[in-house]
């Protein structure tokens, strides 16, 4: 089996949400509509972390010579760093579907303004609005963080 593909961008199987004119935003249909998206998204990471320990189990061989073992341990490696990076998104999603329940998504955490319907498709965990989040990468690479 190749290395685990990558699954911590948002999934792409949905249809996007078309607002009707006037739409309140994050009504209750379209919080139901990002809720439908992260289950998925777990669900797919969740599936992907049974592949990668049943691919450990099943390949994790005792080769004799030293080149081989290093190569299966450094495939190793790099697979459980994705599932980590994977375990830090599923507990980013569980934080956006309680803030779904608890009506509060949908707004910057620092401004407060609409992040957007098409800007949480493309990134449904996202607590920041564009401009927000541009300067936070600035402030970041200002301080070489």
């Amino acid at each position: 089996m190749p290395v685990a593909e990558k699954k911590t961008e948002a999934p792409k199987k949905f249809t996007p949400y078309e607002p009707a004119p006037g739409e309140e935003y994050m009504n209750e249909k379209q919080l139901e509509h990002f809720r439908q998206i992260l289950l998925g998204w777990k669900q797919e990471l969740m599936e992907e972390v049974d592949r990668t320990v049943r691919h450990l189990q099943e390949e994790a061989n005792n080769y004799a010579d030293p080149a081989d073992r290093a190569t299966q341990e450094e495939g190793f490696s790099l697979e459980l760093r994705t599932r980590d990076r994977e375990r830090k998104l599923l507990r980013k999603i569980n934080e956006t579907l309680e803030k779904i329940d608890e009506d509060d998504y949908g707004f910057c955490e620092a401004c407060g303004v609409e992040i957007g319907i098409r800007r949480l498709e493309a990134r449904p965990t996202a607590t920041l609005c564009v401009d927000c989040k541009t300067l936070a990468e600035l402030k970041e690479k200002q301080l070489g963080g």
